[in-house]
């Protein structure tokens, strides 16, 4: 009853465009997937027409995304909503977590 609730619920999906001057280079695509691990939802990039897991760093570096290249990102499950907001922050602020790092300090 719950997969069946989960995918009557529809995909929460945002364009992104990566404005970073390396493009999705490894960094990045690690701090994208650690990023998305942290939400229990299913988690899609999509480029034209490719489609790779958002919480695989490999598969992210398989698109081969340069600046300027337009996203979509998707994400099915309890927590999308929650889950597109993060990844598209991340994205706006070219994958600098340090607006963050004080949050978690240790104690």
């Amino acid at each position: 009853m719950h997969l069946t609730q989960a995918m009557s619920t529809p995909p929460v999906t945002r364009a992104v465009v990566i404005e970073n001057p390396q493009g999705l280079h490894a960094r990045p695509a690690e701090l994208f997937a650690r990023l998305a691990l942290k939400y229990e939802s299913h988690i899609e990039v999509i480029r034209d027409d490719q489609r790779v897991d958002g919480k695989s760093i490999l598969d992210i570096l398989t698109l081969g995304v340069q600046p300027g290249t337009t996203l979509t990102l998707e994400a099915h499950g309890r927590d999308a909503q929650e889950a597109i907001d993060a990844l598209v922050r991340l994205v706006e602020n070219h994958f600098d977590c340090s607006d963050t790092a004080g949050q978690e300090q240790p104690g």
